[in-house]
């Protein structure tokens, strides 16, 4: 298995830093939220994505992908009726394809809760669709660009639309695009009624990536969550990628995050593979 840390875990950073300590832990990749590189990913430029993946590559790292994708600009949602929103939702998906090539990653991980609830209002078969035709689109530039579109299921308290892997599998199976697949969080499984383990055998087809984190929003092993079932459900199905550390708890500080984490996934997975 090979680890990664998500950039915005240092706040207040600069990449070349955050990327210097992340390779100094041990961790063998970086995983990247847009918005922590610029204010408005949507005018950056391919040559400043390069630039960004250079300074990964230097520190000794691979940019594993981009995650966090429609915190800035405002303005985009998933599933709305609103035609020209989705348009340009779309077209914003696609820059952010080429500007993960560019940099060098391989994996978007579609989150963003609120930019893709479903109104009470709206017929959740046409806001499936809609959702379905956004991702295929966005889907169709991934490919071009060798990078694949990976969706996240969320927990409930934080959105009504994919709240399940299992409701997840069922609008990529609609989107029927190979560069289309399933990302898997620990927190958000977590949520579930189903055991982690259980998500993960019956997602083996679909799953592509893996966020490794608690519902209590540290560290993995900083919670209640037991991770030697899941490294044992995840390496039985031939996972073999990364596992990248997600948190939203900020203390005490990157630099134990960091060195924490990354301490606790090679306890329970072993050393990190080449």
């Amino acid at each position: 298995m090979k680890f990664a840390l998500c950039n915005e875990t240092y706040q207040g950073w600069s990449f070349e830093a955050t990327c210097e300590h992340i390779s100094k832990v041990g961790y063998q990749g970086v995983e990247v939220a847009p918005f922590t590189l610029c204010d408005d990913p949507s005018v950056m430029t391919f040559s400043e994505a390069r630039d960004h993946g250079r300074v990964a590559r230097e520190a000794g790292l691979d940019v594993v992908g981009l995650h966090w994708l429609l915190v800035k600009p405002e303005g985009m949602h998933l599933t709305t009726p609103d035609d020209v929103v989705r348009k340009k939702t779309v077209a914003f998906g696609q820059h952010l394809a080429r500007i993960c090539s560019a940099m060098g990653g391989s994996v978007m991980v579609w989150g963003s809760p609120n930019q893709r609830s479903l109104e009470p209002t709206w017929n959740v078969d046409d806001s499936v669709q809609r959702a379905a035709d956004v991702f295929r689109e966005i889907s169709s530039v991934c490919a071009e660009e060798g990078v694949r579109l990976a969706l996240e299921p969320l927990a409930r308290k934080e959105t009504n639309f994919m709240t399940t892997a299992a409701e997840t599998v069922r609008v990529i199976e609609q989107v029927d695009h190979p560069a289309c697949k399933l990302h898997l969080d620990v927190k958000a499984m977590s949520d579930e009624e189903a055991s982690i383990p259980a998500i993960i055998e019956a997602s083996k087809a679909h799953t592509i990536h893996f966020h490794a984190n608690d519902p209590n929003l540290k560290g993995p092993g900083k919670g209640d969550v037991d991770f030697a079932p899941i490294v044992k459900a995840l390496v039985g199905t031939g996972y073999d990628d990364y596992v990248s550390v997600e948190v939203f708890d900020y203390e005490p500080d990157p630099e134990t995050i960091a060195i924490e984490s990354f301490a606790y996934l090679q306890s329970v997975f072993g050393p990190a593979t080449v």
